[in-house]
């Protein structure tokens, strides 16, 4: 009897423990530190979800270096992850247990193998998405519906430029984007990435550092210059993309992968009668039915193949570290995830 009361004890502990990788200061991968933590019980409008997949973004990377200070430490990192509903809230009659649902959140807590969440930040995955997919590509994918749907208007008579094309949300807009029929320019860091760009949509591809690269934009477009420019690199490839830009044109800002932008005169603009943009994925789920609206237009462009991802790259949650320094090489490719 004491034997099984111990093992009863046991499991009780166990329900109660969760993995997590826990940040306590800002700086490089070490940072990263592995961790048991406590769970609680998920109160009235709260899901308690068993992680099966977390998705690993250039977003950790700001948040783990200090950059963006919007995780108060000590705190769990990560904004998304799919998994399996293990426990729910009272009012939560939406949901049952064992469903697959995947989350994006704000306010973090996704790098751990159990998390407590705001139902209203969840959706349930259809049958068609893996975990895997879904995990890596939710917030990226999202991102892109975002940036084509509900900033500006794209179509046909658009040409655009897209810095980083090669990377991961990089990739998923130029596919987005051809499939309107947009004339997609591609800018990447490397010369061996300018075949991936051009299986994604690109019908051209310049290195984003080579010299007078506005000026071969131009002679790109026939002396016009782009409609929209969606720029995810920052400092290095700011003042480029303005240059690109025909008159009237658009620079959406999206990421600051090379650091940020330095402020920027008004009178700059007025030059050519620019338009720039700095949007943040969170500010646009407006209500839950915007981001259920949006969670199923990403859904249909995954399963009708407009969006196609491959080259997934597992990692075990306690080696999250190795994950991040994969990321920041530029050399991961794929898909990084954690797996608890």
């Amino acid at each position: 009897l004491k034997f099984i009361s111990k093992i009863i004890i046991n499991k009780r502990i166990r329900w109660k423990m969760a993995e997590a990788i826990v940040i306590e200061e800002y700086g490089s991968s070490e940072v990263l530190k592995y961790k048991d933590l406590n769970i609680r019980k998920p109160r009235e409008d709260e899901l308690l979800i068993r992680n099966t997949a977390i998705g690993v973004n250039y977003h950790d990377v700001y948040v783990r270096s200090g950059l963006y200070k919007t995780l108060k430490l000590p705190g769990i990192p990560g904004c998304e992850a799919a998994g399996v509903v293990e426990k729910i809230g009272i009012s939560n009659s939406d949901f049952k247990v064992g469903d697959r649902v995947v989350y994006i959140t704000s306010e973090y807590g996704a790098y751990s193998s159990h998390i407590i969440i705001n139902r209203e930040k969840v959706i349930k995955l259809p049958k068609f998405i893996d975990d895997e997919l879904v995990a890596t590509n939710f917030l990226r994918a999202m991102t892109v519906e975002m940036l084509l749907n509900r900033i500006t208007e794209i179509d046909e008579t658009k040409t655009i430029l897209v810095t980083a094309a090669a990377g991961g949300v990089g990739r998923l807009l130029c596919q987005w984007a051809s499939s309107f029929g947009v004339k997609v320019i591609g800018s990447v860091s490397n010369l061996e990435k300018i075949a991936e760009t051009k299986a994604n949509g690109c019908y051209e591809t310049l290195l984003a550092n080579q010299q007078d690269f506005a000026k071969k934009i131009h002679q790109l477009t026939g002396g016009k210059g782009v409609d929209i420019v969606f720029d995810s690199v920052g400092a290095d490839t700011f003042n480029s993309s303005l240059e690109s830009l025909a008159p009237c044109g658009f620079l959406i800002n999206f990421g600051q992968s090379s650091g940020a932008v330095d402020p920027l005169l008004m009178t700059t603009l007025a030059q050519k009668s620019l338009s720039v943009a700095r949007p943040i994925l969170f500010h646009y789920f407006k209500s839950y039915e915007i981001y259920e609206q949006m969670a199923a237009s990403v859904f249909q462009a995954f399963d009708t193949g407009v969006l196609n991802v491959s080259d997934f790259s597992p990692f075990s949650l306690r080696d999250a570290s190795e994950a991040h320094d994969l990321l920041e090489s530029r050399k991961g490719g794929g898909s990084i995830y954690l797996k608890p």
